[in-house]
């Protein structure tokens, strides 16, 4: 019944930038953490970017200083931005989300079905 709904994936060339949104919907208390994954042809699924419930971020040492994380709370949605973006960033991205839900205590992880970025050489 949790929905995790991303958009703003698509083609760009290098050195162009992207902006990823993330909408959560259901019966949210609260809100852990929210992050995107992402996953290249090829290899494992790895953490691109992370926002705790303080407004603590985490990045992946490949995308520090390009790739910067938001949250709004009350939207329920987390952004990623993404700048100078390179080839080797091509890859589904996943939104993640850690949170608990009205009548169920502790929290849970949810994930959402990605969206593909492309970045052209």
């Amino acid at each position: 019944q949790v929905q995790l709904v991303e958009s703003g994936g698509g083609l760009v060339q290098a050195g162009g930038s992207l902006r990823l949104s993330c909408v959560a919907s259901g019966r949210i208390f609260s809100i852990n953490t929210m992050g995107w994954y992402r996953q290249a042809p090829g290899k494992q699924r790895e953490l691109a970017a992370q926002i705790t419930s303080g407004s603590t971020t985490n990045y992946a040492d490949s995308v520090k200083g390009r790739f910067t994380i938001t949250r709004d709370n009350a939207k329920n949605t987390v952004a990623l931005q993404m700048n100078n973006l390179k080839p080797e960033d091509t890859a589904v991205y996943y939104c993640h989300m850690v949170a608990s839900l009205y009548g169920t205590p502790g929290n849970y992880a949810y994930w959402g079905q990605g969206t593909q970025v492309t970045v052209s050489s």
